[in-house]
């Protein structure tokens, strides 16, 4: 048979592509040809209509809303998680055969009569909630890396510019500006040899970047529901959000607000003559105005009061709470590598980076924390590997291999394929480690305000000496205990074990 297939995942960096690969691999391991699109975070190659056409049926392997899906109208349809894909990729294959086999013959050719397609297994509510809110989370992760490492980079330079107290200096610099005194400073004050000057610039370029936040998460929450209909409210609706303080938690209500909105104007029956003024007019008009009156008089001020309690028991916390804070960010960091509970942590800690002032506030630490323990579980299995390669088989140790450099990224995905074909070993040992590096950068104080890059943003962190520390304490003890784990219940003069195939598979496309 012949498959297409769309993969995607929040963002849109591993799993899009390793759900591709796998895919590929097990539909020619099983006989069929699987042509995949990527929906990832550096755009797409639309799939060519006449593959579309030739295809037997779909396979949609996204934790996103799939862009464009009428191309794919009349098919029988699949529709999983991308982590499905990944883990069972021969599973999913096998449902999209028997979708096309249980329904109606599709033809041959392009003069085949129209068929009706088999009802299409549709995702649960939940399931769609939880799609549309990683849309808008995997659209605002561009802003927060940009205006985090801008910052960043505004501090560090700032702690050279002003020998003591850099970062105090340039905050309080940039706190004193308007947009007036903005440009007249550029116009007249600004200096090209001047450190400082240079470090406030670019601090400011940053917190633009992070102004876009709120508003970014909110309007694809709304595209992902509305599609472009709901783009507008949910620009609007997450400006107003950020104006009155409502953080990002008004941003998902008004983005959900908006999109749902938005989708239910478009589909008014109005007269035909009408129909060319509603995109440009009606539903922009009646959305926008409702939405930014309900986050103004309604759903602001308790939001902003949740958002400052918030920020105000983060801010309280003292060093002996923020160390469980720490461990708890960790485990959660390592329960499910990229699945909805470590998105949970991540988007915890990059949001509350728009209120961090400094590298060593506590929201620099929380995001600090969810970094190293989201480094661990790929770092370990390829300490593991090293250590007792007896215990892993030919492509494992070719996994493991580079598990060093996803790890040393910040790529969690990377230790997957293990943890898929070995969860009750692998998982809690993964989460033992998060939790240990977790708890241990809350204790010894390393922060940072970029939200992503691994080693590759050491510079950028404060106490990168501490963050090292932790980040390989954390690594040591989850690869002891991968260690102590596979050998439990195991011969120590048996060869070493045989990866299952989809293992092989997915070692051999990364490698």
């Amino acid at each position: 048979m012949r498959f297409v297939a769309v993969t995607s995942c929040p963002t849109g960096i591993a799993h899009t592509y390793m759900a591709a690969e796998a895919l590929e691999q097990s539909g020619k391991a099983a006989g069929h040809e699987v042509v995949v699109e990527t929906q990832g975070s550096a755009g797409s190659t639309p799939l060519d209509p006449a593959v579309i056409a030739a295809a037997d049926g779909v396979i949609f392997a996204a934790d996103l809303e799939v862009r464009d899906k009428e191309r794919f109208a009349g098919k029988p349809t699949v529709d999983v998680g991308v982590k499905k894909a990944v883990h069972d990729a021969g599973g999913v294959i096998a449902e999209a055969v028997s979708a096309v086999r249980a329904g109606p013959p599709l033809g041959a050719g392009p003069a085949a009569p129209p068929v009706i397609a088999p009802p299409k297994v549709k995702a649960g509510t939940g399931t769609r909630i939880r799609q549309y809110l990683m849309t808008g989370v995997s659209y605002m992760i561009p802003f927060v890396a940009a205006g985090g490492i801008l910052i960043a980079i505004g501090f560090m330079l700032a702690t050279i510019a002003w020998p003591e107290n850099g970062a105090i200096e340039v905050t309080k610099v940039v706190d004193g500006f308007n947009a007036t005194a903005f440009t007249n400073w550029i116009a007249g004050d600004f200096s090209y040899g001047s450190l400082q000057d240079w470090s406030v610039l670019l601090f400011w370029i940053g917190k633009w970047a992070f102004g876009f936040l709120v508003l970014s998460l909110s309007a694809y929450i709304a595209y992902a529901i509305a599609d472009r209909p709901g783009l507008v409210p949910g620009f609007v609706g997450g400006f107003a959000a950020n104006f009155v303080g409502a953080g990002f938690l008004g941003g998902i209500v008004t983005g959900f607000l908006a999109g749902f909105l938005a989708l239910w104007v478009s589909r008014w029956r109005v007269p035909k003559g009408a129909r060319g003024v509603m995109p440009v007019v009606v539903i922009p008009l009646v959305s926008t105005m409702i939405v930014g009156l309900a986050t103004v008089l309604v759903i602001g001020p308790p939001m902003k009061a949740l958002n400052d309690a918030l920020m105000t028991w983060l801010n309280g916390l003292g060093t002996a709470y923020l160390i469980p804070l720490g461990i708890i960010l960790g485990l959660m960091q390592c329960t499910d590598l990229g699945g909805p509970i470590n998105k949970v942590a991540y988007v915890f800690a990059v949001t509350g980076l728009a209120n961090a002032t400094s590298s060593s506030s506590t929201e620099a630490r929380i995001m600090a924390a969810v970094m190293a323990a989201g480094m661990v579980p790929p770092l370990a299995v390829a300490l593991a590997t090293v250590l007792r390669p007896r215990l892993f088989s030919e492509a494992e140790r070719e996994s493991g291999k580079s598990c060093w450099l996803l790890g040393a990224s910040f790529i969690s995905e990377g230790a997957i394929p293990f943890a898929a074909e070995d969860p009750i070993r692998m998982i809690p040992s993964f989460m033992v480690g998060g939790a240990v590096a977790g708890g241990l950068i809350m204790a010894l104080g390393a922060g940072q305000l970029a939200p992503h890059g691994g080693i590759w943003v050491l510079p950028l962190i404060g106490n990168p000496f501490m963050f090292l520390i932790a980040l390989v304490a954390g690594t040591v003890v989850s690869a002891l205990l991968v260690i102590v784990a596979k050998g439990i219940g195991r011969n120590p003069h048996d060869e070493a074990i045989e990866a299952p195939e989809s293992l092989e598979v997915m070692a051999g496309s990364r490698a």
